[in-house]
């Protein structure tokens, strides 16, 4: 469902009109900013439990670009690779020295 509303949005949206119309309502401002806050965070959990950080920084910008849809496949690849150990899921691996 995610991936056919981004689809929409790219293909028949424009983003720079819309964005306008967007940041011009107090609730659109609102909406980016708690949504971005969102990203962030999730953002910092990856830099921080993430061994390379070019695949960290890969993440980052994936999510920023397509939002949610790739923060739930963050976490759905960080539950396979914990294998059910909760410690691993949310400190990674070690990173080596």
């Amino acid at each position: 469902m995610m991936a056919c509303v981004l689809g929409y949005g790219f293909g028949w949206g424009d983003f720079f009109a819309e964005g306008r119309v967007l940041f011009s309502m107090p609730w659109g401002v609102v909406s980016l900013v708690d949504v971005y806050v969102g990203f962030l965070l999730l953002g910092g959990w990856i830099w921080f439990r993430e061994s390379s950080r070019v695949m960290a920084v890969a993440w980052i910008l994936l999510i920023l670009c397509l939002g949610n849809l790739i923060s739930c496949l963050y976490v759905l690849v960080a539950l396979r690779q914990s294998r059910n150990d909760w410690r691993r899921f949310w400190m990674g691996t070690p990173r080596a020295a």
